[in-house]
C-alpha cells in the first residue's frame, strides 16, 4: 500500500476495543453512524477471523479498515478506479473494476469488497474475477447496503437480496462461509427519520445526531435485538458475506 506511514483513520475509528463509525461529519454523515456502526462491527470480528496472507483492498477509497487487517496480513495492495469520489492517496493500482484486473491467477489470500458492489454495473463477472484472483482457500468479506438510498449518484446500480449474492458466489464457484442481514425494520426506520430529519434547515443536526445516538443504544438491548432478528429476513439494512474459493 502507497504511503502506509501517513494512514489515519477515517470512515472507522477505534474506540475503546470496537471499531465504530467516525464521528467527523466529514468522513461520516450524522444520518449514516447507524449504518456505519454496524457494518464496523461485523468487519471488526470477521478480519480478526479471516483475514491473512496477501489482502486486496478492491474499491478501497480511503483504505477505512486498513487499521483492522495490517497486523493480521503479510501485504496489502489498494486498487479503486479513476473516478472515485474519495481521496485515493494509497491507491496502488487504478483499474476498472467491470473489466479483467491485471493480477495473475491466485494473486490473493483475502480480498476486501466495502460498499463497492452496488456501484458495478456488471456485477457477476466482478464476483468471477475475485474468484479468479484468490488463491485455494482464500476469502472474500464484503457488505453491500439493501434497503438504503441512492449514494454517488451516478453510479449506484443494484440492490441485491441474499438469493443473490448466493447465486453470484455459486455461479463463480465461491463457498459461503457467512452471510448474514444488517438490521431490520427498526434499524431501517431509524436509518430513514435521521437522513430526512437531517434536511430540516433549523435543528436538522442535531435532531438526527439525536435519533442516530438512541438508534444505536435501542439496537443493543434485549428487545431491539429481538426485533432486528424477527424483522430482518424481510427487511434488512443490508449484508454481510464471508465467501471462500475452495481448496
Amino acid at each position: 500500500m502507497r504511503n502506509a506511514e501517513n494512514w489515519k483513520e477515517t470512515k472507522y475509528v477505534l474506540l475503546g476495543g470496537q471499531l465504530l463509525s467516525s464521528r467527523n461529519p466529514a468522513e461520516v454523515s450524522v444520518g449514516s453512524r447507524l449504518i456505519a456502526n454496524l457494518v464496523a462491527t461485523r468487519y471488526f470480528e470477521a478480519l480478526a477471523l479471516h483475514a491473512s496472507g496477501r489482502l486486496l483492498d478492491l474499491g478501497c477509497g480511503k483504505v477505512p479498515l486498513y487499521g483492522t487487517y495490517r497486523s493480521r496480513v503479510n501485504e496489502v495492495t489498494c486498487v479503486d478506479w479513476g473516478n472515485s469520489l474519495h481521496d485515493t492517496p494509497h491507491l496502488d493500482k487504478e483499474a476498472d473494476l467491470t473489466k479483467p484486473i491485471d493480477f495473475p491467477d491466485q494473486s490473493f489470500d483475502t480480498i476486501i469488497l466495502s460498499d463497492v458492489l452496488e456501484h458495478i454495473p456488471t456485477p457477476l463477472n466482478l464476483c468471477r474475477e475475485i474468484s479468479r484472483l484468490l488463491a485455494p482457500g482464500g476469502k472474500l468479506i464484503m457488505n453491500v447496503p439493501f434497503y438504503y438510498p441512492l449514494h454517488e449518484i451516478p453510479h449506484d446500480f443494484y440492490r441485491y437480496t441474499e438469493f443473490a449474492l448466493r447465486y453470484f458466489m455459486a455461479d463463480s464457484g465461491m463457498q459461503i462461509l457467512c452471510l448474514e442481514p444488517i438490521g431490520g425494520a427498526v434499524e431501517i426506520l431509524f436509518d430513514i427519520t435521521s437522513k430526512n430529519i437531517l434536511r430540516l434547515p433549523l435543528g436538522g443536526v442535531p435532531a438526527a445526531r439525536s435519533v442516530q445516538a438512541v438508534a444505536w443504544w435501542f439496537t443493543g438491548t434485549r428487545l431491539g435485538e429481538k426485533l432486528a432478528k424477527k424483522t430482518s429476513s424481510q427487511f434488512p439494512l443490508g449484508y454481510f458475506m464471508v465467501a471462500q474459493r475452495p481448496n
